[in-house]
Parts: C-alpha cells; sequence; structure tokens
C-alpha cells in the first residue's frame, strides 16, 4: 500500500512538471524567447517518458 502510493504521488509530481513547463513554454513564446522555449520543451521531453515509466511501475504493484 505504502509503495503504490509513492507511485501515484511521483505519477502526480512528474505530471505537474509536464503542466508547469508547458505554461512556462507557451508563455515564453508569447513573449519571443525562443531560447527559454527550447529548454523547457526539452524539459518537457525528459519529464514525460519519466512519468509513464512510473505509471507503468505502479500500476502492476500489488496494493
Amino acid at each position: 500500500m505504502k509503495f503504490k502510493f509513492i507511485g501515484v504521488a511521483l505519477l502526480c509530481a512528474f505530471l505537474m512538471m509536464n503542466i508547469v513547463f508547458t505554461q512556462f513554454m507557451v508563455h515564453q513564446f508569447y513573449y519571443e524567447n525562443y531560447i527559454n522555449v527550447l529548454i523547457f520543451g526539452g524539459l518537457n521531453i525528459v519529464v514525460f517518458p519519466l512519468a509513464l515509466y512510473t505509471y507503468k511501475k505502479t500500476k502492476y504493484e500489488k496494493a
């Protein structure tokens, strides 16, 4: 039970980071700071597979 809770918390943290990075990326694109757009886009690309990996590990854990 405790390990599954940690996995769900990690998954929520990764998905929240994806939302924040996407919001920063759109904001920086509006102000034409394209270097920052590329940085936040890269962070999104890094964080999303971590969320998928966490989901797959948490899905098959016993409660």
